[in-house]
């Protein structure tokens, strides 16, 4: 009789998860570049990336010139029929397709909003009048559906967002160091942009990962390289004396080790 045993091996993982990147314009944001590259990053292969802002959160007052930019660049982008435009990317199967057209019910329709099941393409859409509760704010969309929702004051638009999942990326349009360094700073997330989109993914000087529901871990470029090493954590000590205060026969010994180590 013998046993034949196995070794168990644990290997280094990071998980990039998703999730819903909210993408901030505050009133003094540059609206007209703030449109152009929202609707970039997010209709960049038709929505479908993991860092693609999920829903716009914008201020009150600038909400209607927002949406108006918006349809301005989607048309000029991809053209006024963009499910007949050759470079306009397809949804990746019809489970996906299915899943992204019963979410457009969750507002109003303001942009786009037609779909080809044939062809598995959805032109790039914007919803108005959308509830947090709403179905497309229940998971990340990863699809050319974005959601636009309002705020009048910027701490509750950040308590509201700190509710929820933490997301893989946040970015943040506006001219005020005080508003972007509050919204980075107070909210937890991945990584992200500010006054533009998905450009911190491209760097390799740039650790890109999640935080918390979003993911675990980072990489690109060296980050890459230390997240599946390790490093060998070693004490070499002298025997040319020895301190006997570490030694429990030593009067005060614990105290005089703590201050010691401090």
């Amino acid at each position: 009789m013998f046993f034949i045993g196995y070794e168990s091996i644990l290997t280094p993982v990071t998980l990039e998860l998703g999730g819903k990147s909210p993408c901030f314009v505050h009133r003094d944001a540059n609206l007209d570049l703030a449109a152009k590259r929202i609707v970039w990053g997010k209709f960049l292969n038709a929505g479908q990336t993991c860092v693609a802002p999920d829903y716009v959160y914008v201020h009150y007052e600038i909400k209607e010139d927002l949406i108006g930019r918006i349809k301005t660049y989607i048309a000029q982008f991809y053209g006024e029929d963009a499910i007949q435009n050759g470079r306009y990317t397809r949804i990746v199967n019809q489970k996906h397709f299915d899943r992204l057209t019963a979410l457009l019910d969750s507002g109003t329709i303001r942009i786009g909003g037609q779909a080809n099941r044939d062809k598995l393409m959805i032109e790039p859409t914007v919803l108005d009048h959308v509830d947090w509760d709403a179905p497309v704010m229940q998971e990340e969309i990863f699809g050319p559906i974005l959601p636009i929702l309002d705020y009048q004051d910027l701490d509750q638009a950040l308590e509201t967002v700190r509710m929820r999942s933490k997301p893989l990326a946040l970015y943040v349009f506006s001219e005020n160091k005080t508003v972007q360094d509050k919204l980075i700073r107070h909210l937890s997330f991945g990584g992200g942009c500010v006054n533009d989109t998905i450009l911190h993914v491209a760097s390799s000087y740039l650790p890109f990962g999640g935080v918390g529901e979003s993911g675990m871990g980072a990489y690109h470029g060296k980050r890459s390289f230390d997240t599946f090493s390790h490093e060998k954590s070693i004490v070499k000590q002298t025997t040319l004396f020895d301190l006997p205060f570490r030694y429990p026969n030593v009067q005060n010994s614990l105290q005089l080790v703590k201050r010691f180590l401090k």
